[in-house]
């Protein structure tokens, strides 16, 4: 049975208008969703033929840009607006922030070789012949290859060494993930293998394009020998520090812990599913081992028997609301490949035991489903939004959730697979804090998570770990966001009491937008302990007195 409607009214006394609406009241709200679209255009740029705006003087006013817009949000004053109106100027905050931070510390077109890289990787992975129009915008990115790489040396200017040695190794290698890559049983090794097999391809199919190809080719392979050249030169570590690391926790992810209180989360989280795995291990002992997938088309039927077993437990259970138009089957995240047969990552492992967990996680109701509903949300500020650990949060606390729902019921060694998800998961907080403080490298994590997380090995471990590098606060965010999430169920529960729907309160999350846990509660609960200091952070003022 459907519910047609998300049961928002009924989830909170407190709000007047529907979640993540704006009022009348909130004079100045349009100045603020208008400087929002501004802020968006900011973005570093994610393709070759943009990487002019990573010159000193387009970097200098895209600077420049940032403190003009912290200046334009100082202007409005949301003391007397909505709830929803105060949430939304906090995430325009929280962007602007982000936006700073770039600039103040993470400096990716200065620190980091992968970022550059990034820009020309996808050029190879294109199917010729190409159409007219197709084949002028790739010509633009191939010809662009030579410039963006000459850029990138030139802007390397603090680069560091475990980025650098992690650039050469995609440079030179498959990495074992391949995620974005087009299916290959046997793939080219690496971006230089990428661009020598296009070139090999073009020679045969678009000919006239050989010369810009063979230019490109030879960029990727300089990059590759200069960045071994300057290696021994490098500042070792990749991570920004405790301090930086806090205050990004603090002021772009509004999460309402502080580094210490964040790595004694992840590690009684770790302690947990470790104890579940062991219990259910034990449990299992006299059942047979789950079969490991043996063909594509094997892997397609478990994939879609898991999917319709998902939803007849959503539709039962009445766990949310399915929109009439949802897709009929939403696609994997883990694809099939002769070499699973003998060398599986972690992914796969898990995923050609047993469908469940990949699919829940990362397709339906889990990444793809949350991201169908986000685009829906009408609020512009919000539908523009993506927190990571909302997002993470969401898609890890349904794994289980669905194992406390019955999903695994007549297939109990699954439940083993889950909780190895989530050991891995938890084991990501503390290789990320540690490797931003320094305390340890990139391959001292990588070492740490295979010797604690089942099914574990390099080459998954170091793909997650170089995003964490990269991207701080990305690891923390997948057992932060859970935990959040899973502490306001609870509240939300013990006050409606018999009145409290699981569905419901699912939906109005999924209704809220993709924005930090923290600012949903307020809007959900009428609770502001979390955001008090967050606000005045934002505001220079007392929340108290903005809510009189």
């Amino acid at each position: 049975m459907k519910r047609t409607t998300l049961l928002t009214a009924a989830l909170s006394a407190v709000l007047t208008v529907p979640l993540g609406a704006a009022t009348t009241s909130d004079g100045g709200w349009q100045a603020l969703a208008d400087l929002d679209v501004e802020l968006r255009e900011l973005r570093l740029p994610s393709q070759a033929e943009d990487s002019a705006r990573l010159a000193p003087e387009a970097l200098t006013e895209r600077a420049r840009a940032i403190e003009s817009a912290r200046e334009q949000l100082s202007a409005l004053d949301p003391a007397a607006w909505s709830v929803a109106g105060k949430i939304d100027y906090l995430l325009v905050w929280a962007r602007i922030n982000g936006l700073d931070f770039e600039h103040r510390v993470t400096r990716p077109w200065s620190r980091d070789p992968i970022f550059h890289l990034n820009l020309i990787r996808r050029v190879p992975y294109v199917e010729l012949p190409l159409s007219d129009e197709e084949g002028e915008r790739w010509r633009a990115s191939l010809a662009a290859v030579p410039g963006t790489l000459a850029r990138a040396e030139a802007s390397l200017t603090e680069a560091s060494g475990e980025l650098a040695r992690l650039a050469i190794f995609h440079l030179e290698n498959f990495d074992g993930v391949g995620q974005g890559q087009p299916y290959r049983d046997d793939p080219p090794a690496g971006t230089v293998g990428w661009f020598a097999d296009l070139c090999q391809r073009v020679e045969r199919l678009q000919p006239e394009d050989l010369e810009p190809c063979r230019a490109a080719h030879a960029a990727v392979e300089s990059y590759r020998d200069w960045l071994a050249e300057a290696l021994p030169s490098l500042a070792s570590s990749a991570g920004i520090g405790t301090e930086n690391l806090a205050w990004y926790f603090r002021n772009v992810r509004l999460l309402p812990y502080d580094v210490e209180e964040i790595a004694l989360l992840g590690e009684r989280e770790l302690h947990r599913y470790r104890t579940a795995y062991q219990i259910v291990r034990n449990r299992n002992h006299d059942l047979p081992e789950l079969k490991l997938t043996q063909s594509a088309e094997e892997h397609e039927r478990r994939t879609r028997d898991a999917e319709r077993q998902i939803r007849e437990l959503v539709e039962r259970q009445r766990l949310m609301t399915f929109p009439d138009d949802l897709p009929e089957t939403f696609e994997t995240d883990t694809f099939w490949s002769p070499r699973a047969l003998t060398d599986r990552h972690f992914w796969e492992e898990i995923q050609f035991r047993n469908a469940f967990n990949n699919h829940i996680h990362a397709s339906i109701p889990g990444h793809r489903f949350d991201g169908l509903l986000a685009q829906r949300v009408e609020n512009p500020i919000r539908s523009g939004y993506g927190d990571s650990s909302r997002a993470e949060g969401w898609a890890t606390y349904l794994e289980e959730m669905f194992l406390l729902a019955g999903l695994t019921r007549d297939v109990p060694r699954a439940d083993e697979l889950f909780y190895a998800a989530l050991i891995k998961r938890a084991s990501r907080i503390y290789a990320e804090t540690q490797m931003h403080a320094g305390r340890m490298t990139l391959d001292q994590a990588n070492r740490y998570m295979i010797e604690f997380v089942p099914y574990m090995e390099e080459d998954l471990g170091r793909y997650d770990l170089e995003g964490y590098l990269r991207r701080p606060g990305l690891g923390s965010g997948y057992i932060l966001g859970k935990i959040q999430l899973e502490k306001l169920m609870s509240e939300r529960a013990s006050e409606l009491g018999e009145d409290f729907d699981l569905g419901a309160f699912h939906d109005s999350i999924l209704a809220s937008g993709m924005i930090p846990f923290a600012l949903v509660r307020w809007e959900m609960t009428g609770t502001e302990d979390e955001v008090k200091e967050i606000w005045r952070a934002a505001t220079g003022r007392d929340l108290a007195a903005a809510l009189e």
